[in-house]
């Protein structure tokens, strides 16, 4: 995000961004996302997310758009040995598809998606979201279901809970997105707040509050971080995040639209 003070006027959506570090990341999408917004004039979240997706009225600047992303994106899980290619014939044609060649990754990303949004104590399991090398574990893995729900996929990783257990994880993540889409995180949430969410009380509506509160307090520790895993000065460190907060604000008007 743009270290301006007169930013916090703004919604986080409208606020402008700009690339600190042109390193490439190895991902196709990523970096050439990177360059464009290098070589660019500055403009706020929404805007860039508006003009890749190619949701833009504006014909000067269609060339934005990021072209044949699912066909790019399963390439490159196609090359990390994720998926494989397959032919098959549909009708008269015959086209590609890419089904699951390893199912440990899948099995990964469905263990961190119930470890986080299962829990039925006020305990985080983290040994089931991102190894202890993994910078940000916590924000990657709420960015991560957030990021499934407001594309409507989340239930395909819910697809063997019970209607009850089905229905509390998307209450969950809604309210994760709520308060994940707030800068600071949680700003909704007092510090040290139980807070007033899924079935707060007693029993295991409470013991879901305190693990939503636990999530909260996770990611602020994160964001203030140690100098011995991150050397990123904390003010930086806040400004990257920051960024992260207005893509999950934008999710969540996608969300309310659908």
């Amino acid at each position: 995000m743009v270290k301006d003070p007169n930013r916090r006027r703004f919604p986080l959506a409208d606020r402008y961004i700009e690339v600190v570090d042109e390193r490439l990341t190895g991902e196709v999408l990523l970096d050439e996302a990177l360059k464009m917004m290098k070589v660019s004039e500055r403009m706020s979240v929404g805007t860039w997310i508006d003009l890749m997706s190619g949701e833009t009225w504006n014909v000067m600047k269609i060339g934005y758009q990021l072209k044949q992303v699912r066909e790019r994106l399963a390439k490159g899980l196609v090359d990390k040995g994720v998926l494989r290619t397959e032919k098959r014939n549909f009708l008269l044609f015959d086209m590609a598809t890419h089904p699951v060649s390893d199912p440990t990754f899948k099995d990964d990303v469905l263990k961190r998606t119930l470890g986080l949004l299962t829990s039925r104590t006020a305990a985080v399991p983290m040994s089931e979201l991102y190894t202890d090398k993994v910078r940000y574990r916590t924000i990657r893995a709420v960015s991560m279901v957030c990021a499934a729900f407001a594309a409507n996929v989340l239930e395909n990783a819910l697809v063997h809970l019970g209607y009850d257990s089905r229905e509390a994880a998307f209450a969950k993540c809604d309210e994760l997105l709520a308060e994940f889409s707030q800068w600071p995180f949680g700003a909704i949430r007092a510090p040290g707040a139980t807070g007033a969410g899924i079935g707060a009380g007693t029993g295991a509506g409470g013991a879901e509050s305190a693990n939503l509160a636990e999530i909260n307090r996770l990611a602020r520790a994160e964001i203030v971080g140690s100098v011995d895993t991150d050397p990123t000065p904390q003010g930086q460190r806040e400004l990257h995040l920051e960024v992260v907060s207005a893509c999950l604000e934008i999710f969540r008007r996608m969300d309310s639209l659908l």
